[in-house]
This record gives C-alpha cells, structure tokens and sequence, in this order.
C-alpha cells in the first residue's frame, strides 16, 4: 500500500515545517489531491491517522481536496476533462489525450500555532 510512504512522506513535510516556524502544533493539514494521481483517499486517510500519533500534528484536522483531471486532446487540440489516466477524449473519442491536471498530490498549507 503506497498510501503509507505518502503519509510518511507528508508527515516529514509537517515536521520540517514545525521545525524550522518555532510552533508547537499544528491544527490543520490541507491536502491537494489530483483525480489521476492513483491515491485511495480511504486508505490514506487510515494511514494519516497512525502516522499523525504522537507527533506534533496529533489530533489535526486533514482536509482532502480533490482536483480534477485534465488533459490535452491532441485530435481536438484542446483541454478536455478526463476522469481516468489512458481515457478516450469525451468529445471526439480518441485515445491520444496527453494529462496535464490532476495528477499532483501535494501538502497545499499548514494551519498551526
């Protein structure tokens, strides 16, 4: 389950952060997560909350914000919605539609104090 190395990960980001801001604890991690990003929200929500204990964002709120998925129709030339990676275009069909959003998954702010 990768969801684990990503809240590992996310978790030295909060640490980084208290460490170099002189706060004690932060009450709100802001995740943004991108449709096309392969991240089970549900998983990694149950992999926040273990890495989260005993650190100095236990008891944070996590908020998930999901961003949608865009890509480029190269038989269109131009940006369409996409719900899936390898989708076809949902104007024209075709399958050469390159990802250009919703790929990301990123710690977008802290809030502490």
């Amino acid at each position: 389950m990768h969801e684990m190395s990503l809240a590992e990960g996310v978790m030295r980001i909060v640490e980084d952060a208290v460490a170099g801001s002189g706060c004690t604890r932060v009450k709100e991690i802001r995740l943004e997560i991108g449709a096309l990003a392969g991240v089970e929200v549900e998983a990694l929500r149950f992999c926040m909350d273990a890495v989260l204990r005993g650190g100095p964002a236990e008891g944070a709120t996590v908020v998930y914000e999901q961003t949608p998925g865009f890509g480029w129709c190269m038989q269109c030339a131009e940006g369409v919605a996409i719900e899936a990676l390898y989708a076809a275009c949902p104007r024209c069909g075709s399958y050469q539609v390159q990802p250009t959003g919703g790929l990301e998954m990123r710690v977008k702010d802290l809030l502490v104090e």
